[in-house]
Order: C-alpha cells, then sequence, then structure tokens
C-alpha cells in the first residue's frame, strides 16, 4: 500500500526521512485556511488521510472530509476529531467520553509499538544495569536530574539522549565515571536488553520498554504524561516517579520487584496494535 507523509520544513525530520527513504511532503501543517490539504490529496490519489497532531483544526479536518475520503486519527483533543471517521486513543485512560469522533477505539490492542521487541523479549531477576532515556529533546533537562538523583545513591546508568537534546553542557557537568552516554542510537529497543531498569517520560517508550520484559521508573514530561505513568504502575509494570518538576527521588532507592514487573510486563502489553489499527482503516 502506498503511502506519503507530510511534515513540516523541519531539517532534522527531513534528514530521518530520506535516510529511511520515506516519501515525504513539505507542507505548512499550521495553515488552517488556504486548504492545502485539496491539493495534496488530488496529486497524491489520497484515499485516507491519518492525522497524529494532538490537537487538529476543525477547518483542516473539514478541508479533508471535503474531498470524500476516510479521515483518522489518533489521542487528539481538537476540533477537528469530531470529524474523523477513526479516533484511536491508546493512550487515553480517563475522561474518554470527552473524546470526539464517529468511531472511538480505546485501549493499548490500539498503541502502536515496534515489532522488533519480539526478538529482544527478555525476562529480567534482579537490578544489575539502569537506562535513561527521557525523549528525543527532554525539552525540560530531566536527564539531569535523573543522573542527579543517582549519584546521591551512589548509582551509576547509560544515558541515551536524542537528535533534539539541547542540555549537553549542563550533562557532561552532572556526569562521572559511573555515567556512560549514547547519542542517537540506531535501536532503542536493542538498547533496552542491556539493563534491567529504565528511567523513561510518560510516552510510548515505557510501553516499548515493559512489552520487552524492562521494568521502568517512569517520569511524567508533560501534564498528559501523569496518566500514563500512574496507568503502567497499576498495571504492576512501572512505578511512577511524578511529574518532572517534583521527581520522588526515594522511588529510585527502592527495593523494586523487579523480577514480577519483568514479567507483568511481557504478560500484558502487545505488539499487535498497528496489525490492529490497520485493519479498522482498511475496513473504511
Amino acid at each position: 500500500m502506498r503511502s506519503i507523509v507530510m511534515v513540516n520544513d523541519d531539517l532534522k525530520a527531513i534528514e530521518i526521512l530520506k535516510q529511511s527513504s520515506i516519501k515525504y511532503v513539505t507542507v505548512e501543517l499550521d495553515d488552517i485556511l488556504s486548504d492545502w490539504e485539496t491539493t495534496i490529496i488530488s496529486s497524491y490519489g489520497i484515499t485516507v488521510w491519518v492525522n497524529d497532531r494532538l490537537d487538529t483544526d476543525q477547518n483542516h479536518a473539514r478541508h479533508v472530509k471535503n474531498n470524500g475520503i476516510g479521515l483518522v486519527t489518533f489521542d487528539d483533543w481538537g476540533s477537528g476529531a469530531a470529524l474523523a471517521d477513526l479516533h484511536f486513543a491508546p493512550l487515553v485512560f480517563s475522561e474518554q467520553d470527552k473524546l470526539q469522533g464517529k468511531r472511538v477505539l480505546t485501549g493499548i490492542r490500539y498503541l502502536v509499538l515496534n515489532k522488533e521487541i519480539e526478538t529482544c523479549k527478555r525476562q529480567r531477576y534482579s537490578l544489575d544495569s539502569i537506562l535513561i532515556t527521557l525523549g528525543g529533546s527532554d525539552t525540560y533537562g530531566v536527564t539531569i536530574q535523573v543522573v542527579n538523583l543517582l549519584k546521591a545513591l551512589n548509582r551509576g546508568a547509560t544515558v541515551i539522549v536524542g537528535p533534539a537534546f539541547e542540555h549537553h553542557v549542563q550533562l557532561k557537568q552532572a556526569m562521572d565515571e559511573r555515567f556512560h552516554l549514547k547519542q542517537e542510537v540506531p535501536s532503542l529497543i536493542r538498547e533496552f536488553v542491556r539493563h534491567d531498569l529504565a528511567i523513561t517520560g510518560g510516552g510510548v517508550t515505557p510501553f516499548e520498554a515493559n512489552a520487552s520484559g524492562l521494568p521502568c521508573v517512569v517520569v511524567a514530561n508533560e501534564p498528559h504524561e501523569i496518566e500514563i505513568g500512574q496507568y503502567l504502575e497499576r498495571l504492576g509494570c512501572s512505578v511512577f516517579a511524578g511529574y518532572y518538576q517534583d521527581i520522588d527521588g526515594s522511588i529510585l532507592g527502592k527495593n523494586l520487584n523487579i523480577k514480577e514487573m519483568s514479567n507483568v510486563g511481557m504478560a500484558t502489553i502487545g505488539t499487535d496494535g498497528a496489525a490492529n489499527i490497520f485493519r479498522e482503516i482498511i475496513a473504511l
């Protein structure tokens, strides 16, 4: 099935798409008036439009639907969600009744996880190695906070930072010989295999880690990530350390049941979300 990615004129994003040989077109995603959507739909013969933008505007959604094609959206709190044929919300665990769309599908069975996880699953039994990975940009420099918390406990870790990380000077000052820095790793999933606990943000990463058998300590970088951390803690495969402005560092010093958390993650979080979503889209 043919596809094309629409992206802002962001040099780093474009570089990644080119490296992966993914067909793309640059557009002004914030332009909700000119109806550039119709031009794209006509030029490329689009039959299904998929958004992953958090707050799609109603004007944008109307431009798409006026062309008589399917509109799909993910975790969308914008006014345009009401016009979507399918609204997948795998990471919304509260206020589900406020989600809009002709058909709303919730739950982690629709969470897209990398199938590479299936080749990297491993049962953990004890805590010997820690990984810190707090997003591609780590906007608020939470990595540095976590490094300092581990230093206070006389622990070290492998630290992974992404392509948009901008706190290198502060991080270098915080790290000592107990920490090992890696940048822009080709596969985060394969890095999981080497460790027994990951300290992550509250996005998709802890789900990927838990599914591979790697327990997590989750720190919410954004308010909407709080319920994700709380949800994974209820499942029993992660613990929630709070919002980044008020991290509960004592959790890092607790005697976590690594074996049980590892087992629960692999048993509870599946990797067939993309297939489940694909079936629903094809049914349109």
